[in-house]
């Protein structure tokens, strides 16, 4: 196998799955160039519908240049309520063109403001607020700026074919005529941990192992050259003085979740332990704890893909051992969507007809995000599974924690299938996936860069 870039080794992911040099080049010169459409799957009612029955208004935003929690906090600003009022089923990226559901608890369509870069369509009222995976999936139209071996694109969807065990053509039914069916590990992309500064994952393990402060200094310290230099001095002073009445003045306002928790930390008047470490932290907002969290199970997920590859198993199809999950059947026409709450551990006797269901696209092969009630595989993968954890000195019942934190964990495919559809002029990649799942872990077989150039 080839090995992945540094910097994506750092946060699990070792390898490539195709040999074939990329077209190198890079994603994002404009906004336009990364678009995202959310595959909804979440029902309203008319927008005149009682109010104390569906206080929810429900809404699709287009969202040029919006980083979705920068813009929920605009919107709630601009409403005057609490941002936690603003729900939304998917984070999207800032540098792109998204098309996403939001609800606002309260609010009437007249209420909504005039935002430059956004566009709003009111669809109805809602009894309850979005969540995050109310959506199917998302469908994704990515333009490659500057490909340096733009016809390298077709040898790599070849190995990406054979990868997914889509050689004669199945896994979730044929492709159309202009598309194709590939193949990848469904890994957490890098923008999971932070594209130019990965530490999320980080904080979300000093969570797990009860180390309050660690956690908060993973986030505020930690300065990356990827940074403007004013910013690595400011967290290179906090992390050698702790001084946070000091650090007030040195951390760029723009920072201001690290402003946030230096706040906290200079309201106490004493020396902060764990209980003040951990308020700090309880500063930001609900769903940014909860990633800390998500983002140390998904650093030990990929961990656990990078060593099935590095065995050799098979990510199409399961070996004694592994757990695989059934598709979701009220999933959109052409996106298997796994369904993780319909689990089954295959021993010996059901390896072949689980392969057939797996070939069909029916089942899938999955991999734990540990938490709580997180049951191993057996067999290899349990090996695997049990390996990670102790590297990292975990266990599920770490898991156990307070609030927003907390985790009782769920499991994963551990293979991502797509039918890709490819344009050589310019160097334009269309493809759909189910929630969760990141395009970059299908953009960096392709280009094979340096994953700045894929977020």
């Amino acid at each position: 196998m080839r090995s992945a870039h540094p910097t994506e080794q750092a946060v699990g992911m070792d390898h490539y799955v195709s040999e074939t040099d990329g077209v190198g080049g890079r994603l994002r010169e404009d906004d336009a160039d990364f678009r995202v459409r959310e595959l909804e799957r979440f029902d309203t009612e008319p927008v005149d519908a009682p109010t104390d029955a569906y206080p929810h208004l429900v809404f699709r935003a287009t969202l040029r240049g919006w980083d979705t929690n920068d813009f929920a906090s605009r919107l709630s600003d601009a409403l005057g309520i609490s941002r936690e009022r603003v729900n939304w089923a998917g984070t999207k990226d800032k540098y792109a063109v998204t098309t996403q559901l939001f609800s606002v608890y309260g609010a009437d369509p007249a209420d909504l403001p005039e935002i430059d870069g956004v566009e709003l369509e009111v669809l109805g009222r809602a009894g309850r607020n979005l969540e995050f995976g109310d959506l199917a999936g998302n469908a994704f139209e990515l333009v490659v700026t500057d490909p340096e071996q733009p016809d390298n694109a077709a040898a790599i969807t070849d190995e990406l074919r054979a990868f997914g065990g889509l050689e004669s053509g199945s896994g979730g039914g044929e492709s159309s005529d202009s598309a194709t069916s590939i193949g990848v590990p469904n890994f957490f992309g890098q923008q999971r941990f932070g594209s130019r500064r990965p530490v999320t994952h980080k904080v979300g393990l000093a969570i797990a192992r009860d180390d309050w402060e660690g956690a908060v200094m993973a986030y505020l310290g930690n300065p990356t050259d990827a940074e403007p230099e004013g910013t690595q001095e400011a967290r290179a002073f906090v992390e050698e003085t702790r001084n946070w009445q000091e650090a007030l003045e040195q951390v760029p306002h723009r920072l201001r979740y690290e402003r946030s928790m230096i706040h906290a930390l200079a309201e106490y008047d004493g020396e902060p332990g764990p209980e003040q470490f951990r308020a700090a932290l309880e500063r930001v907002p609900s769903n940014l704890q909860r990633l800390f969290v998500h983002a140390a199970q998904s650093y030990a997920f990929n961990l656990m893909l990078s060593e099935r590859l590095e065995r050799g198993l098979p990510f199409d199809r399961p070996v004694a051992g592994d757990v695989v999950c059934f598709s979701d059947t009220d999933a959109p026409d052409g996106l298997a969507l796994p369904d993780t709450d319909r689990l089954q551990r295959v021993d010996e006797r059901r390896v072949d007809s689980v392969t057939r269901h797996c070939e069909r696209g029916r089942a899938f092969v999955t991999a734990p995000l540990v938490g709580t009630e997180t049951e191993l595989a057996d067999g290899e993968q349990g090996e695997i599974e049990r390996s990670v954890l102790d590297d990292l000195g975990l266990e599920p019942a770490d898991f156990d924690l307070p609030g927003e934190f907390n985790s009782t964990g769920t499991r994963r495919a551990v293979l991502l299938r797509t039918d890709l559809a490819l344009e050589t002029e310019p160097l334009t990649l269309e493809f759909a996936l189910p929630k969760g799942s990141y395009a970059t872990v299908v953009l960096r077989e392709y280009l094979k860069v340096d994953p700045v150039d894929l977020g």
